[in-house]
């Protein structure tokens, strides 16, 4: 057997192998089986929920996430929250932080030629939170996870984080509204086909 061949045939071999455990955009949550949250794939092709923004130049420079939070979800869990004003077991919102760009003026802004304003720089970190009401009905059936806040790579894994954490937050503001930021993001409050 020419060694080209046989090279040809490992390498294809190995592909088979590699890519079930990597695929491009998976549909719903995966865990391992220690029961930290394998980090999302494909989410930039999901549903773009949006994007609000809090810098440090408008909280005291001191902003519990300085970023922009683009919120994506798959978009037939989207649709499902439009049809029953509440998220389907499985539903996964993913959270990537991007860094604003550093502006001239006190607050951070900068101008642009569209105006002054804040604009995306770096992406930053990644959270995200998982509906399963057998896992998380300690923190309102749902958990909350995070992979990092730095510039990619993520974790490939996170652990859920305590109640004391982010749940917290999403329990005292945000518990009548499925626990999402509902008020955040008008694609969640209008109808949309």
């Amino acid at each position: 057997m020419n060694i080209k061949l046989i090279v040809l045939i490992g390498v294809v071999s190995m592909i088979a192998i590699v890519a079930p455990s990597q695929p491009k955009s998976q549909k719903g949550p995966v865990f391992t089986n220690g029961g930290d949250l394998v980090l999302p794939t494909g989410y930039r092709k999901w549903m773009f929920l949006g994007g609000p923004v809090t810098p440090n130049g408008l909280n005291g420079g001191q902003a519990l996430f300085p970023e922009f939070h683009n919120v994506y979800v798959e978009l037939d869990n989207f649709r499902s929250y439009q049809k029953n004003g509440k998220f389907p077991e499985g539903t996964v919102l993913v959270k990537e932080l991007v860094l604003t760009q550093v502006g001239k003026y006190p607050d951070g802004s900068l101008d642009s030629t569209s105006g002054r304003g804040y604009f995306p720089s770096e992406l930053h970190g990644l959270d995200v939170m998982v509906k399963d009401s057998k896992r998380f009905s300690d923190t309102n059936n749902w958990g909350f996870f995070t992979f990092g806040h730095q510039a990619p790579p993520y974790k490939p894994a996170a652990k859920v984080e305590s109640s004391a954490s982010c749940a917290y937050c999403h329990v005292a503001g945000v518990a009548k509204t499925d626990m999402v930021w509902v008020q955040y993001y008008p694609v969640l409050r209008a109808k949309i086909d």
